[in-house]
């Protein structure tokens, strides 16, 4: 693999030479230059957090897959590695596919990843050839493959993502398949030495009969209740839901190893944005269950595809949570406060009939805004901030419409790439807190401590990038605001 691995730096090398930072994140993780998407073999080893991405090192289209590599000791601070894996076996000829990591008894970092074939040897048309492969790491930096664990099913088309976790003395794997009859599942193994796995049961399947497949299956435990998160293939929008092109969620249910899954409740968007896919989760040190997602898109092209050299971005870490409901909360872990480097609060006002108020003229590529209203004394028919403002009335607008009872990400007038809005329910509270992370090209929105969550992309033009609060046909009670100027989190600057 040695020979394809230094082909593959030497590809991410002239891709760099021409990146365009216009649009470049400064505080999500993104590839030095070239295509990302799913977050893979998210671990904590050898004193760092090593997250892993599907990569494409040769441009900025989707192509024959690879394993990047990050790390950092704190989650603020990140380190490049090399690429850690490449195609370079006969099971992995055309792509080393989506997987994750775990440490071995003896102290070895363990990859679990699909090795993917296509049957006709060019696209998908005649489907897949898929088989779960297994490579171990000394260094978590380099890999020594070890070949094929688990052989697909030949009628299968699609047989890919293995997420593996252990309980006890025994080794788990889910991973996501079509089966013979077009039906979305995933699949559980079982194992006792990472070597040898046996099928346990089909453990979940959707019920919703357009899903086709089950891509990147997670599955884990909140409380006393486990949750399987999945992104799947086929559903048809339905108003507000299954939006996009790809779409990612989640149910919750009960479980214990050697019985069934009892699902509990109904399919629900993890979050409600353009871009979130291919979410990922692993279990912190201190016993959070953190996880990243992917922004990007499959089938709407991405402005930075054109001329910049890079596309694909992870969302900022998140910490899971259940509340009462056994709803899936999501919120920025601690340490992203780390980040900031300076902050102007606002204090409480009013925001008057129509009033707009400017927050900056330009926030410098990435800032952080804390909103708290009083909806009760307030009389707006909708209000948010403008982000993204630039000169010509470009912009991104977050807002929360009380005639709809929902929060609204608009990027009707956002200047560049993919138009189109997104809306997240409200839970209908007198108190609405909203917290906004700005990269150079895209918007996080975390609504009420992470109830739900909205992720786009938002490509503005040239100029200087203003926020602005405003209202619309009424006034807004602000009862705190706080802008947070932030930081890189790269350890060195990539050229």
């Amino acid at each position: 693999m040695k020979e394809q691995l230094e082909r593959a730096e030497k590809g991410v090398a002239e891709q760099l030479k021409a990146r365009n930072d216009r649009w470049y994140p400064t505080f999500h993780i993104a590839g030095k230059a070239g295509w990302i998407n799913d977050p893979n073999g998210l671990c904590y080893f050898r004193g760092r957090y090593q997250v892993y991405f599907q990569h494409h090192p040769y441009s900025a289209e989707w192509g024959p897959m690879h394993w990047g590599h990050v790390s950092s000791a704190d989650m603020v601070t990140w380190r490049r590695e090399p690429i850690a894996m490449a195609p370079s076996i006969e099971a992995d000829r055309d792509g080393v596919f989506s997987g994750s990591a775990v440490v071995s008894d003896q102290g070895q970092l363990v990859a679990y990843y699909t090795g993917h074939r296509w049957r006709n040897g060019v696209n998908e048309d005649e489907g897949n050839l898929q088989v779960q492969c297994m490579a171990t790491s000394d260094d978590g930096i380099t890999f020594d493959k070890k070949g094929v664990v688990v052989e697909g099913p030949p009628d299968l088309l699609h047989f890919r993502d293995p997420k593996v976790w252990r309980m006890g003395d025994t080794w788990y794997m889910v991973f996501g398949a079509c089966s013979a009859e077009n039906r979305g599942q995933v699949w559980l193994y079982t194992s006792k030495d990472m070597n040898n796995w046996e099928f346990d049961r089909i453990i979940f399947e959707d019920p919703d009969p357009h899903a086709y497949m089950l891509e990147c299956p997670d599955m884990f435990p909140l409380g006393d209740k486990w949750a399987i998160t999945y992104c799947p293939m086929g559903p048809v929008p339905d108003g507000y839901v299954a939006r996009n092109g790809h779409n990612a969620g989640y149910v919750v249910g009960n479980w214990k190893p050697g019985e069934v899954f009892e699902q509990i409740t109904d399919y629900r968007l993890i979050d409600w944005g353009h871009q979130f896919y291919a979410p990922q989760s692993f279990e912190a040190p201190d016993g959070r269950r953190i996880e990243y997602g992917w922004l990007g898109s499959f089938t709407v092209p991405i402005a930075t595809q054109e001329a910049d050299h890079w596309c694909g971005q992870f969302t900022v870490p998140r910490e899971l949570g259940l509340d009462g409901n056994n709803h899936l909360r999501s919120y920025p872990i601690k340490e992203v406060e780390q980040l900031r480097t300076g902050t102007v609060d606002f204090g409480s006002f009013e925001l008057g009939v129509n009033e707009d108020k400017l927050l900056t003229e330009d926030d410098g590529g990435a800032s952080e805004i804390e909103l708290e209203v009083d909806l009760a004394a307030s009389s707006a028919e909708r209000f948010g901030l403008r982000v993204h403002a630039t000169q010509d009335g470009g912009h991104t607008y977050v807002a929360y419409d009380d005639q709809a009872g929902r929060v609204d990400l608009d990027r009707r007038l956002t200047g560049n790439g993919d138009r189109g809005y997104r809306s997240a329910p409200y839970d209908g509270s007198d108190k609405l807190k909203l917290r906004v992370l700005i990269d150079r090209g895209s918007v996080e929105v975390f609504i009420n401590d992470g109830t739900e969550t909205i992720t786009s992309f938002s490509f503005p033009g040239e100029g200087p990038r203003g926020i602005v609060l405003c209202s619309e046909s009424g006034t807004v009670q602000v009862t705190s605001l706080k802008l947070h100027s932030i930081k890189t989190i790269w350890e060195s600057p990539d050229r």
